[in-house]
């Protein structure tokens, strides 16, 4: 079993969710988890952050795609921010990097949820 580590802040407003580790069917549930307590609030913008993830299963796409429904549903948005290459690959070939949209940092997917703060440093 891979460890993982979920947090959630806020920057600029926008609620940021973070994952460190792999995400794997021992233990996606700490994010969905995560995510689920964000979207409870009726929450509609925000950030899921996998730069600290090196690998995830169909689980946690899965639990991705579908708090992306519930997100979509309330017009709103859920990008990610991404930059490990085995990561970009899996969603690449899954067609998700056509779904979601990607970033390489944290500062650049808040900015692009709340432009009226764009300016600011984070």
């Amino acid at each position: 079993m891979a460890d993982l580590e979920v947090s959630v802040t806020q920057e600029r407003g926008i609620w940021v969710v973070t994952a460190v580790g792999d995400v794997d069917v021992s233990n996606a549930a700490k994010l969905r988890d995560a995510l689920d307590r964000v979207l409870a609030d009726g929450e509609s913008r925000l950030v899921v952050d996998l730069r600290g993830v090196s690998f995830m299963d169909s689980t946690g796409l899965g639990i991705l795609v579908g708090r992306l429904k519930v997100v979509r549903a309330r017009r709103g948005s859920m990008r990610l921010v991404c930059v490990a290459p085995r990561m970009l690959r899996v969603l690449d070939i899954t067609g998700l990097d056509t779904v979601f949209p990607l970033h390489e940092s944290l500062a650049d997917a808040v900015a692009a949820l709340n432009p009226a703060g764009a300016g600011e440093d984070s």
